[in-house]
């Protein structure tokens, strides 16, 4: 019943705030001819201070005084015969129409979606932590339970690695690395677990290799040489270090050895553009194309020991599956060639596949389907770049490229990888004020905590410099 009570006196509330000033008159606007005859007072004021500054002479003071009257005269017979509107029709019956629907059009809704028979459930019985987006009380408990166990048997290696992982889904990650670190004592030799608490190190230092990551990421490459994860932390402990040339070389080594659906793959690519940008470098020159998706390399990184006849055979017909899952592809866009979408992909799988020709062919037919798509066009300047010999020496991008680059940038001024290759070609070219135009554009996009911006506020304070 109380709920009833509140829902009619909000309804009321609202229908207050709503219909009496649809029928109310419009005698309560306000005076305007009131506001003007006190502007001509003070102008009448303003005329004998400049009267007696001498700024005007008594006749031109009369002149002005005559005219001054006359308009306040005229303002006052206006207000004495003007009168007071009526409510118009059509707000009466609006505001019937108001008081009417609006309590009938609450109760229609509630009836549709309310839940009137839903008992109330007290404050004390609700698990206020997991609303919140926490653990349930039960995960809590277990915890509680697991710690107490702990601490009567700190040997217990499996119950510190669940305790970690447990603390590290909870983004409680110095916690997480303090219980790994009881487990990594126990059993130094499992790389797995030595990944993990270089990886959960890592996570609680805000993204900084500390000296113990890189004691745990090099024990696991001691066993392990080609395990992805110890060699991109490795890297990027090098690159924080201030050696970004050999950062750069082994991201680039990784990448090379991936293949190209790995987890790993786009923070890869991203390392190792912020890595070519420290190092005035172009990135898409100095990134490597992953393998094919989903073959496994030769060598040490592939799960178990390759060099097998079977794993060879393996690794083949995979490779045969991808390339005709190509090719099924390529012939669903000769028979439908205004998929503009599928002839993105196939000139991706293309770049994948290690066939630039095929990839550029493919980026061609899309362009020519969507010329306007700031996406196609950047695919399309990808492609041509991907068909160019690779230069020790930085040197402009062709002119192909760059021209769609430029249609990209007309098509969406603020794309990323179009403000970045202009850029990149301008500065090459000598055109350090094109240079820094693209890229002061870019680093608008960019929060000042955002590695891209520091390096490309480095790059733009070079420009500057006349570096």
């Amino acid at each position: 019943m109380l709920f009833w009570i509140l829902a009619a006196v909000l309804t009321a509330a609202v229908l207050l705030l709503i219909v009496p000033p649809l029928l109310r008159s419009g005698a309560a606007a306000p005076d305007r001819d009131a506001f003007d005859r006190e502007v001509y007072r003070d102008q009448l004021d303003e005329l004998e201070r400049d009267r007696a500054r001498g700024l005007i002479n008594d006749a031109q003071a009369e002149a002005a005084k005559a005219e001054i009257a006359r308009r306040m005269l005229a303002t006052a017979e206006k207000s004495g015969s003007a009168a007071t509107p009526a409510t118009p029709r059509s707000a009466r019956v609006l505001a019937v129409l108001l008081a009417l629907v609006l309590p009938l059009g609450a109760l229609s809704v509630y009836g549709l979606y309310g839940r009137p028979d839903l008992p109330a459930q007290p404050l004390a019985s609700r698990n206020l932590e997991q609303e919140r987006g926490g653990p349930p009380k039960t995960v809590l408990a277990a915890m509680d339970k697991l710690k107490a166990q702990l601490a009567e048997n700190p040997n217990d290696l499996q119950g510190w690695l669940i305790l970690g992982q447990a603390y590290a889904k909870m983004g409680r990650n110095a916690d997480a690395a303090d219980a790994l670190r009881r487990a990594v004592a126990l059993n130094g030799d499992d790389v797995e677990l030595q990944g993990l608490f270089g990886e959960t190190l890592v996570s609680a230092n805000d993204g900084m290799v500390g000296e113990e990551a890189v004691k745990a990421f090099d024990a696991v490459l001691a066993k392990e040489p080609k395990d992805p994860r110890a060699r991109f932390f490795a890297a990027l402990a090098r690159y924080q270090a201030g050696d970004r040339k050999d950062a750069l070389d082994r991201w680039a080594s990784l990448m090379a050895e991936s293949p190209a659906d790995a987890p790993w793959v786009p923070v890869l690519r991203d390392q190792i553009r912020e890595a070519a940008i420290a190092l005035d470098l172009d990135p898409t020159k100095v990134t490597p194309q992953p393998l094919p998706a989903e073959q496994k390399p030769a060598g040490p990184m592939a799960q178990g020991q390759p060099g097998q006849n079977g794993q060879a055979s393996e690794g083949q017909s995979q490779d045969e599956m991808i390339r005709g899952m190509v090719a099924s592809l390529a012939a669903k866009l000769d028979a439908d060639p205004s998929d503009v979408e599928g002839w993105l992909k196939l000139a991706r799988s293309y770049g994948v596949l290690g066939e630039p020709d095929k990839a550029l062919e493919a980026a061609r037919k899309a362009r020519e389907r969507a010329p306007d798509r700031a996406d196609v066009q950047v695919v399309y300047a990808n492609a041509v770049l991907q068909t160019q010999p690779r230069n020790e020496t930085p040197k402009p991008l062709p002119e192909e490229a760059t021209s769609a680059l430029r249609l990209a940038l007309k098509a969406e001024p603020e794309n990323k990888d179009a403000l970045w290759l202009l850029g990149l070609d301008a500065m090459m070219s000598g055109r350090r004020d094109e240079a820094a135009a693209h890229w002061g554009k870019l680093i608008a996009q960019f929060k000042p905590s955002d590695p891209e911006y520091t390096l490309l506020k480095g790059r733009l304070d070079a420009l500057k410099a006349g570096g």
